[in-house]
């Protein structure tokens, strides 16, 4: 696993269950209850690393739609909506895409 030594696997599949059904994952809940948000700017600079999967220094749109996937490859993909939400709340530069400083603002926000 990807976040092993990050995050626990029980959290991870805890997060997992809670946002399952098409439409219910609300960022800010995953991020707490993966354990994200108690964790320190360096553990979250190594989440943002992971997702990161094109090593860009950014998370653009196809990246955040597969998501859920960094923490279990049978993990659903994002809804368009879900993506969209996700994108708009840690893009604060307008850029299109999510940095590494906006992706640590997003969770500790």
């Amino acid at each position: 696993m990807a976040f092993a030594g990050i995050l626990s696997e029980a959290d991870i599949t805890a997060a997992l269950a809670a946002c399952q059904a098409a439409d219910s994952f609300k960022y800010k809940d995953f991020f707490a209850k993966v354990g994200l948000t108690a964790k320190s700017p360096e553990d979250i600079k190594k989440a943002f690393a992971i997702i990161d999967q094109d090593k860009s220094g950014f998370i653009e749109e196809d990246e955040l739609k597969l998501f859920l996937q960094n923490f279990s490859a049978s993990a659903r993909a994002l809804t368009d909506a879900e993506t969209k939400v996700f994108l708009k709340a840690g893009d604060s530069d307008g850029d299109g895409m999510i940095g590494a400083d906006e992706f640590a603002a997003l969770v500790k926000g």
